[in-house]
């Protein structure tokens, strides 16, 4: 079969399992592009029409049924002499292939796994089908943990009248019920008595009976008890021992009456209240006892006539020669046939002559009409009365039929109205789950739909509770992570959570505002989050107070939000004007500072002790008698490089002072730049200054002006005792910077002139 295509439709991959009656592949729907089971009934059954049958029906069985606990039916034909069925393929192992490597296993997980099986199975009950083959071979757990219940190769419908066959038994015999093992009628409890089987074998990793031969094993079932579990397995909860124990009473009144008594069962018996309930208790001895009869005496209408209120006491050597169809109990026909004949072969005893008093034998010959008439009479009593049960029991069945209404997507009470308003019952209870996508309270599954069925049948309702609602917890003060985290843990997607940054004193990333808010509900599928984060305090560039007034950069730093103390100012000596900020701490100009950071400012108190002042007298001419010059002095001393004195115009020789302040081992130096070109320029040391040298005036001829006799004209060099030059090489750098920064010095030039 491997590399075969069925219907040209079903490529088959590989084999993945098989029974008594067909074999079960893997294969590749071609149409659909997924993968489904294939089962094909094995080629030594093609022509027996039993195992047709029974194979036709196993789909017919399964497809009537639409669970998420049973294996779903896709197809069925015929290929030549191949039957096949294509069922849902089901990524996983049987459950027997987990009990073999894992058993025994927990109670959780067995209680769970016997939920799904036991919800199929009050499934298939209520749409009239007894699985009648319950066993771990038959049960599939797929790798996300679903269950699906499989092989309906010999379920029958509830009302069949021939659920047993008379001529042989089918099913597995460890796993029977008592009532399959006699040939008897089957029924749902069959079902719950072979489930029962199963959870002990889940919870134990034993089966309760086993034997040399079916015979044997079947008798067991039917006359001995089992270990109880909690003896194999004293960690089994006594709350599941006893689903256990009643499952698999041999007498059925004992056992569960639905697979709804047994599913609410299963899924109460873990909870903490219960398991440690009391064991539960039969009265009746759980077997058929063994009598001792006497032997029959009297004669045949005798016989027919008592009825019988023993049994045999049975030779179990004798029954286990015998065929299982034998042991069961006979038609009473043929019980009263071979009664009579048991009757016929045995002597009457002889203490048991008959006697008789001649003096009234000839009354009862003249009254023998009596008998004959008496019973015809009652026979036609009889059969009247037969007649009548008849119809009336006929009558009972000739009940109208009603399609079953669609109340699938209806509320809860309209789809009651609905149904009550057709003639039909809800059975009660009704199914409440959550379904995702289905609101609150309305319909998203019914038992019977598109059938046509008796008026007054049940109709089973599932309803949806609507979504599971959270309870939303407080965030605030937690870390965004941390919050995000146990959303995610509630079902909460995370692109429904956001994060609104703002600015504060807490700590980068602490929530400070959520949406909704604590103690509300909400739906973890749908509900959006909206966090409010803090992103620590707001942030901007450090301003430069370097160089400006104590006063003027206090107002400044206290305006943008941060603390300057008066504690934290330092005064220090500088050759800066008294007054000056000359450094600020801990954040240099254009780093980022939060609001209420404390800056501490260094300020300038006066010059320090060993500082020198000097005064450069100079005497500048214009570049041309009775022309306007513009005269630009800058200076170099201790105080700063190519310092701004100010500019003026003149149009006629005037006298100039610029103070400077030396440092030891420092230059002072002065630039004249006139009509924007260096002319001169002058310096004196530290040295200079503190031997006492005169400060006398230093000229800047004009242009048209003959320079001193002891001074050399424009442009020739300077004199080798250092006297000014009105064009010096040495000085054109500074004075080219001196003109550069005299562009910016209109305002020192205004302070100058007013000097």
């Amino acid at each position: 079969m491997i590399g075969h295509e069925l219907g040209g439709r079903y490529e088959i991959i590989t084999r993945i399992g098989g029974g008594g009656m067909a074999l079960v592949y893997k294969a590749h729907d071609v149409l659909l592009n997924r993968f489904v089971a294939v089962k094909v009934l094995r080629q030594q059954f093609v022509h027996d029409e039993e195992f047709i049958r029974r194979f036709r029906r196993e789909a017919q069985s399964a497809a009537s049924l639409s669970h998420p606990n049973v294996v779903s039916i896709y197809d069925v034909g015929q290929e030549e002499d191949t039957h096949y069925i294509v069922m849902e393929y089901v990524e996983g192992n049987n459950l027997n292939e987990i009990i073999k490597e894992r058993a025994p296993l927990q109670a959780e997980e067995a209680v769970r796994i016997a939920v799904q099986i036991c919800d199929a199975l009050e499934h298939a009950h209520h749409n009239q089908i007894i699985h009648r083959d319950i066993k771990p071979h038959n049960i599939l757990i797929g790798k996300n943990g679903r269950v699906k219940v499989t092989d309906f190769g010999i379920a029958r419908a509830v009302t069949s009248s021939t659920i047993t066959q008379t001529s042989s038994m089918v099913g597995s015999v460890h796993y029977f019920s008592p009532e399959h093992a006699k040939g008897s009628v089957t029924d749902e409890k069959s079902d719950l008595y072979s489930l029962g089987i199963v959870l002990y074998q889940m919870l134990t990793g034993k089966l309760p009976f086993l034997g040399e031969s079916p015979i044997s094993v079947a008798l067991k079932h039917l006359q001995e008890n089992f270990e109880e579990p909690r003896v194999l397995n004293p960690y089994i909860p006594q709350s599941v021992e006893n689903v256990i124990l009643k499952a698999m009473r041999k007498n059925q009144h004992e056992r569960y009456r639905s697979a709804s008594e047994m599913l609410r069962d299963l899924e109460t018996c873990l909870q903490p209240e219960r398991l440690h309930e009391p064991k539960i208790e039969f009265s009746d001895p759980d077997f058929d006892e063994t009598r001792v009869m006497p032997a029959i005496r009297g004669s045949i209408a005798d016989t027919l006539a008592a009825p019988s209120k023993t049994t045999a006491k049975a030779d179990p050597a004798d029954a286990a020669q015998r065929p299982l169809r034998q042991q069961a109990p006979q038609a009473a026909p043929e019980r009263l046939a071979a009664t009579a004949a048991a009757a016929q072969q045995e002597p009457p005893p002889a203490d048991t002559e008959d006697r008789w008093d001649s003096s009234g034998l000839e009354d009862k010959r003249r009254r023998k009409w009596v008998k004959p008439v008496v019973t015809v009479a009652s026979t036609l009593i009889i059969i009247a009365l037969v007649y009548w049960g008849a119809m009336t029991v006929l009558s009972w069945f000739d009940i109208e039929e009603v399609d079953v209404p669609y109340v699938v997507n209806m509320s809860e009470t309209d789809a009651r109205s609905t149904l009550e308003q057709a003639g039909l019952k809800v059975e009660e209870p009704t199914i409440r789950t959550d379904k995702e996508g289905v609101a609150k309270d309305i319909v998203y599954e019914q038992s019977k739909s598109n059938q046509r069925v008796k008026v007054g049948s049940f109709i089973k309702l599932y309803v949806s509770t609507g979504p599971e609602m959270k309870t939303a917890d407080s965030y605030l003060g937690k870390q965004y992570d941390d919050a995000v985290a146990a959303l995610v843990g509630l079902g909460v997607s995370q692109d429904r959570i956001s994060n609104v940054p703002i600015f504060s004193d807490e700590a980068p990333g602490t929530v400070l505002e959520q949406t909704p808010q604590a103690g509300e509900s909400f739906d973890p599928k749908k509900a959006s989050f909206k966090l409010t984060v803090s992103q620590g305090r707001e942030t901007f560039k450090m301003p430069k107070v370097v160089d400006k007034m104590e006063s003027a950069a206090i107002a400044q730093l206290r305006s943008l939000g941060l603390t300057v103390n008066d504690a934290d100012i330092v005064y220090e000596p500088s050759y800066k004007p008294k007054g000056t900020v000359t450094a600020q701490y801990p954040y240099d100009p254009d780093a980022e500072v939060a609001k209420g950071a404390a800056i501490t400012l260094t300020v300038s108190s006066g010059l320090p002790d060993d500082a020198l002042t000097y005064t450069f007298n100079m005497v500048i001419s214009p570049a041309q008698a009775g022309k306007t010059s513009e005269i630009r002095i800058v200076y170099s001393d201790a105080t700063g490089e190519n310092i701004e004195w100010g500019k003026r115009n003149i149009k006629d020789t005037q006298q100039f002072s610029v103070n400077v302040t030396l440092a030891p081992n420092t230059e002072a130096k002065v630039t004249i730049i006139r009509d924007k070109q260096p002319v001169d320029s002058f310096a004196k040391t530290y040295e200079d200054v503190k031997s006492g040298v005169d400060s006398t005036p230093e000229t800047v001829p004009g242009l048209d002006t003959p320079p001193p006799a002891d001074q050399p004209a424009q442009g020739e060099a300077s004199p080798p005792d250092g006297g000014s030059n009105a064009n010096p090489p040495t000085d054109a750098g500074a004075g080219a910077q001196g003109t550069d920064n005299g562009t910016n010095g209109g305002t020192d030039s205004d302070t100058a002139v007013e000097q």
